[in-house]
C-alpha cells in the first residue's frame, strides 16, 4: 500500500510578484489575491497543486517562480 505523504514532504514551490498589478484587469488583480500576493517583490511558498500552477501560469507575466521545493 502507497504511503501518503507528510507535511514536510509535499512539494512547494516559491512565488515572486516581479510586476505590479495596476492598470491590469480586475480578474489578474484577483489571482495575485488569491495567491497572496498584493506588493511589488514579495514571496509566497505555495503547495505545488495543478490549481495552483493554474493561477500562477494564468499571470505569468506579473509571477515568476523563483524556487521548486520537495
Amino acid at each position: 500500500m502507497a504511503k501518503k505523504p507528510t507535511d514536510a514532504a509535499k512539494k512547494t514551490i516559491v512565488v515572486k510578484q516581479i510586476r505590479s498589478a495596476a492598470r491590469r484587469p480586475a480578474v489578474q488583480t484577483a489571482t495575485l489575491k488569491g495567491l497572496g500576493l498584493n506588493k511589488m517583490h514579495r514571496t509566497r511558498e505555495l503547495e505545488d497543486t495543478p490549481s495552483v500552477r493554474g493561477m500562477v501560469s494564468s499571470i505569468s507575466h506579473l509571477v515568476e517562480i523563483i524556487e521548486e521545493r520537495g
